[in-house]
């Protein structure tokens, strides 16, 4: 091969490598944006939206969130939805809201096996028990390690409720 054919395929190729670093990259989702594509989380995301919380939930994180589904927030007592999301309620619902979030990524194989009490973000502590499956307080996850760009989201089967 001459030297005329090697510089040409050279500048093809740093051309290409050049136009390859323009192009953006595909980010993974954050944890707002899996909780918002997923209908079984409406009840969560509104919850959020009134909280003011989309936006640190969406920051770097990591974060661990216990999730809870619609149908958690619906065993709650008649009425305790609604009446959380009026905006004199905030403060309780951050409080509420902010008791599923752990900090750091916490996966279901760093918990298998174990007792222990973990600090929310909120302040106090959730009890996790990971002999049996995961439990978080006498809660169920009922699907683990949905990986997010900023954290890891854990399905519960009822809303935690803080002291």
């Amino acid at each position: 091969m001459n030297r005329r054919a090697l510089f040409r395929i050279a500048g093809a190729v740093s051309v290409a490598a050049l136009l390859a670093a323009c192009v953006p990259a595909e980010t993974e989702p954050d944890i707002v944006d899996i909780a918002s594509s997923n209908d079984d989380f409406s009840t969560l995301v509104a919850a959020l939206s009134a909280a003011d919380l989309v936006e640190t939930l969406q920051g770097d994180g990591p974060f661990t969130v216990f999730a809870p589904t619609n149908a958690a927030f619906e065993a709650l007592p008649a009425g305790t939805v609604e009446n959380l999301l009026k905006p004199e309620n905030k403060d309780q619902l951050v409080k509420i809201l902010t008791y599923h979030v752990v900090p750091g990524n916490v996966t279901s194989d760093q918990l298998a096996g174990q007792r222990l009490d973990v600090a929310t973000v909120q302040g106090q502590t959730v009890h996790i028990d990971g002999r049996s499956g995961v439990k978080v307080n006498k809660s169920r996850v009922t699907t683990a390690d949905i990986a997010a760009s900023n954290g890891v989201i854990h399905v519960i089967d009822m809303v935690l409720l803080p002291k």
